[in-house]
């Protein structure tokens, strides 16, 4: 389809379909393939078999030949009776066919002429989906502050709906994700993407391409983003896997040393750093990060009622002069990574409480040895109190 040079302000409203007339022309302009599609839009429409049609209206859309010609149909054709279908349906429709727009301007004014005929009261799943694309089309067009506007009046509506179709969903969190990557706001981009792709077949509803990016900014969102300590789920999400035989693999390598708080390895990794400036820009909060994942990851492994360290300790595991570890424990306070006490006189912590992870397989390994060491110690102290059971009784 030729792009647009200049956005007319308003769609004209198409005249009265000629149901013949518009049959008899689509035939004669377009590929033999798709001819029983408009011979069956005819019949269907003839026979007033809505839900038949938006079936077959699906097909067309879906169909590799019919790009040229999908706003046609939707403008000329389906407008017609657009208020007899399913609105969800009639938006996803018309969402998959504004694609086919290639000026920003005239998609957006195309998705906004459908919203103008979307009661938001009676449809509101349909007008979340179509505000979401409208937001998204503002977006690509560089208005940040009208993308902002339309999310949050999306929002308002999704968040009080319940059993939301997936793609409603999707739509939702994709472009909340996007925009909090254009403000370079990490930690938003890095829950709303996540969100996003649990609405989605990775494998399926993705390309190599847009997988490789996702998993890409995923990996450095969670590195910069100042409230993200905790890489489990992002560990053990497929979209990872986007990452690996590329130039981007050591950013998977680098996500699991940090989850696992190992200095070390980070430390061998920070050479790679240059291959993203921003990673490099930010090396002094990288190196507090760690520090502060190698102080949860310690905490994590010692028992219950081992978890009073010194700051001798504290500062061994995590590679700072011992000068600085009061520092790092305050920091970890304040975060409410940990919960706990600091004996600055006798230079210790008592930590009560570690932030809940989603764990790894290889923590959760550990867990369960953990677990079974306490099992164990329950058993032998049973072993000895049944004796004494016996004997009171």
């Amino acid at each position: 389809m030729p792009s647009s040079t200049s956005a007319p302000t308003e769609l004209p409203k198409p005249p009265k379909l000629d149901l013949d007339e518009f049959v008899a022309t689509a035939l004669s302009g377009t590929p033999a393939e798709l001819h029983p599609f408009f011979e069956s839009f005819g019949k269907l429409h003839t026979r007033k078999l809505w839900h038949q049609l938006t079936l077959k209206l699906y097909e067309f859309f879906d169909h590799p030949l019919s790009r040229p010609f999908r706003v046609n149909v939707f403008e000329q054709f389906v407008r017609d009776f657009e208020s007899k279908l399913n609105q969800l349906k009639l938006v996803e429709m018309g969402t998959k066919v504004s694609k086919e727009i290639d000026n920003p301007q005239s998609q957006l004014l195309f998705l906004t002429s459908i919203l103008s005929r979307i009661d938001a009261e009676t449809s509101q799943e349909a007008y979340v989906l179509l505000l979401a694309n409208i937001a998204y089309a503002k977006l690509v067009y560089g208005d940040l502050e009208g993308t902002k506007t339309d999310m949050d009046t999306a929002w308002k509506t999704l968040d009080r709906l319940e059993g939301v179709d997936t793609a409603v969903n999707a739509s939702y969190y994709k472009v909340a994700a996007d925009y909090y990557k254009a403000k370079a706001e990490y930690a938003p981009y890095y829950k709303h993407s996540l969100l996003y792709l649990a609405c989605v077949d990775v494998a399926t509803d993705l390309t190599s391409e847009e997988r490789l990016l996702r998993a890409h900014d995923l990996g450095i969102s969670a590195f910069l983003g100042d409230t993200i300590y905790n890489f489990g789920e992002l560990l053990m999400h497929p979209i990872l896997d986007a990452l690996d035989n590329t130039q981007y693999d050591w950013i998977k390598k680098l996500l699991f040393t940090f989850n696992e708080g190992n200095i070390g390895k980070f430390e061998a990794l920070a050479p790679l750093f240059p291959q993203e400036p921003i990673l490099e820009e930010n090396y002094p909060f990288l190196r507090q990060k760690i520090c502060l994942m190698a102080l949860i990851e310690s905490v994590f492994k010692r028992n219950a009622n081992d978890r009073t360290m010194s700051f001798q300790t504290i500062a061994e595991e995590t590679r700072l002069p011992a000068d600085e570890v009061e520092h790092l424990i305050m920091k970890a306070l304040s975060l409410k990574l940990i919960r706990g006490s600091l004996d600055q006189v006798d230079q210790k912590a008592r930590i009560t409480w570690v932030q809940p992870r989603v764990l790894s397989r290889a923590q959760i390994g550990e867990l369960a040895t953990r677990l079974g060491a306490w099992i164990d110690k329950l058993g032998s102290v049973e072993q000895r109190m049944t004796p004494h059971v016996s004997a009171a009784a």
